[in-house]
């Protein structure tokens, strides 16, 4: 840690260490704190909820604990009857969920509330509490991705990339996806490659967040000289859990096939004059307006480079259309495995 990076820090270099450890103490103080009003939740929440399955309280009972505690705890927070209510579907949502329930302690209640009610599926709330524990959204972002259907996307429309990048980066689809929403930029439907290029630089804290919390910006336009003659690469990023370079290249329009040539020789150039020894090699995403499904699965058939093609979307996509298909997918899934144990036969993907 800096010492730009430390709060309070006056760039007295004698005292850095002595606010690194303030600092880190007040991490680790606000942390266990959340811990224990998470657990507090938990417990009341069981609490209430044996109260109403045994029948010993109706739900006006809650109201009154609620009145009850603000008159005699006046300084206590959050004991409403609303929340009350929330404690009891809290518990009633992951008792008995031995994997899922730990990870809800490591998140605010405001983020497991988001989570908890905007989730309708086991799968969908293990995703979220997963990916924000990961990405350490914040409770905004949180909200954003649900509305930009992260998990949906994810299940239905899975990252599009070469074998080449499957066999050098195997954890490499569980980073990249499909399509990477920017409605953050406000582009108009019709704009041209530098607006989409200059608006990602401008708000590039945001597009970093939509990569994801391991991707670093190394550079814009960055430049490249082969054979005494210079090119620029749009964008460059180094990921820190894969260990290697990401160069992403920027289309407005429709994937075409030809595009994958032109990736390929910036990735040759980045591994062969760019990247060092101890790194992986590099990674090339095209991000375009558009793309063929088909057309992208017959290129990258052939692609002997650890490539990526995806869409970027100035709109937040149809969440309804996206739950429909998420439904559509489980449904297959179903019908998949009954047909499998009718028929006595199993086969592994």
């Amino acid at each position: 840690m800096n010492a730009s990076s430390v709060p309070g820090s006056t760039g007295n270099d004698r005292f850095n260490e002595v606010l690194s450890l303030i600092h880190g103490a007040r991490q680790q103080a606000i942390r266990a704190v959340n811990t224990q009003l998470i657990e507090l939740y938990w417990q009341v929440g069981a609490y209430i909820s044996r109260k109403l399955e045994k029948a010993e309280w109706g739900d006006a009972v809650i109201g009154q604990l609620a009145e009850h505690l603000a008159q005699t705890q006046p300084g206590l927070r959050g004991f409403t009857r609303p929340n009350l209510f929330r404690m009891r579907q809290f518990y009633e949502t992951y008792r008995g969920d031995e994997k899922v329930s730990p990870l809800v302690r490591q998140l605010p209640w405001t983020h497991n509330l988001v989570i908890f009610s905007q989730s309708k599926l086991p799968e969908e709330r293990e995703f979220y509490l997963r990916m924000a524990i990961q990405e350490k959204w914040s409770k905004r972002e949180l909200e954003r991705q649900f509305k930009a259907a992260l998990f949906e996307r994810s299940v239905t429309q899975p990252a599009k990339a070469s074998a080449a990048l499957t066999q050098t980066h195997p954890s490499a689809l569980d980073i990249f996806r499909d399509a990477y929403m920017v409605e953050f930029l406000d582009l108009p439907g019709a704009h041209a490659e530098t607006d989409l290029h200059q608006g990602l630089l401008v708000r590039l804290k945001e597009f970093l967040i939509e990569l994801g919390r391991d991707f670093c910006f190394v550079g814009s336009e960055y430049p490249l000289q082969v054979g005494g003659r210079d090119f620029a690469l749009d964008l460059l990023f180094f990921h820190r859990g894969l260990n290697c370079l990401v160069a992403i290249e920027l289309k407005v329009g429709r994937f075409e096939p030809e595009y994958l040539g032109k990736l390929d020789f910036y990735l040759e150039a980045l591994d062969r004059d760019e990247r060092k020894s101890h790194e992986n090699p590099a990674i090339g995403v095209l991000l375009c307006a558009s793309k063929d499904d088909e057309v992208v699965e017959y290129a990258l058939n052939r692609s002997l480079s650890p490539a990526l093609i995806a869409e970027y979307q100035v709109q937040l996509p149809d969440k309804r259309l996206l739950q429909a298909k998420l439904h559509e997918f489980y449904a297959l899934d179903v019908a998949q495995e009954e047909n499998t144990e009718s028929t006595g036969y199993s086969h592994k993907t």
